[in-house]
């Protein structure tokens, strides 16, 4: 069973908790008079995964998937890092305003599992510089096997990564969130070395979806249930966004899954139409003419 999945989704609580006062107060500590930065995709492009998204005959998915969406979470580069040949192949592919956001690879977040990485972060850095103004901010994302008897060691990793290099990590196992003492610290460590602290809300681990921002970006990761019930909680995260974004929060990226991957990009769109009509955003909405839905 994949990660936060149940089969029981409609006995689940989908509501999502307040925000943390620490929140609200990093938001306002970072307010600026700019436009909030909203990033809005799915975690995927291939035909395979979005069945129906793509009109019949087309030959180049991410050509049209980038006409279509802002964005990309970039699974593809946490099985293997990415050549710099690959990363321009894929730049020069976008239109000028698309972002990716490349997941670091599992070489050094679930093998390596954060020890005697440099060369590899180097080599991962080195090529995904290489989207230059289409580079959002990268995320690492540890096994939900990785414990916080282990904080020292991501400590160690976080102040040894590239400066200036945008970068979001999530933790998965239950232990970083069921004392607040463990959480404080991984937050404060999170501030501290300007990591952004991802957001996931999934089904299964209500728990990861504390909604505790470390830096004024907020990176979230969206799971849909495969249920009715995804539509209506995406409507529930747009009326948090907008108190948000009025405390301060300066970028959004915000990205669309579900376990069976059948409607990310309607439950994508369905999220952009209602976004774009309470916070004043105008990002594209995706096309549906011509798909297979």
């Amino acid at each position: 069973m994949k990660f936060g999945q149940v089969n029981n989704p409609e006995e689940i609580d989908f509501s999502l908790p307040p925000t943390p006062s620490e929140t609200i107060q990093l938001l306002e500590a970072h307010q600026q008079k700019k436009p909030l930065e909203v990033a809005v995709g799915c975690a995927k492009w291939n035909k395979a995964d979005l069945k129906g998204f793509y009109p019949r005959g087309t030959k180049d998915e991410l050509a049209y998937y980038s006409k279509q969406f802002n964005s990309i979470e970039l699974n593809a580069t946490f099985y293997n890092s990415p050549s710099k040949e690959q990363v321009k192949t894929w730049k020069d592919k976008t239109p000028g305003d698309f972002k990716f956001f490349p997941k670091i690879p599992q070489s050094v977040s679930h093998y390596s599992r954060l020890l005697n990485t440099d060369e590899k972060v180097k080599d991962f850095v080195d090529a995904t510089v290489l989207f230059e103004e289409k580079l959002g901010m990268a995320f690492l994302q540890m096994h939900d096997n990785y414990k916080p008897k282990d904080f020292d060691r991501l400590k160690e990793f976080l102040h040894r990564f590239p400066k200036g290099y945008p970068l979001a990590v999530e933790v998965r196992n239950q232990e970083w969130f069921s004392e607040k003492k463990i959480s404080e610290k991984l937050y404060e460590l999170f501030e501290e070395t300007q990591t952004t602290n991802v957001l996931v809300d999934t089904a299964g681990r209500r728990d990861m979806v504390h909604m505790r921002l470390t830096t004024p970006t907020a990176f979230i990761r969206y799971v849909g249930a495969n249920h009715p019930s995804d539509y209506d909680r995406l409507i529930e995260w747009v009326k948090v966004i907008k108190k948000w974004k009025e405390a301060g929060l300066q970028q959004l990226y915000f990205f669309v899954h579900q376990n069976i991957e059948l409607e990310s990009p309607l439950l994508a769109a369905h999220f952009i139409e209602h976004l774009n009509k309470e916070i004043g955003s105008n990002l594209r909405i995706p096309n549906k003419e011509n798909t297979l839905f």
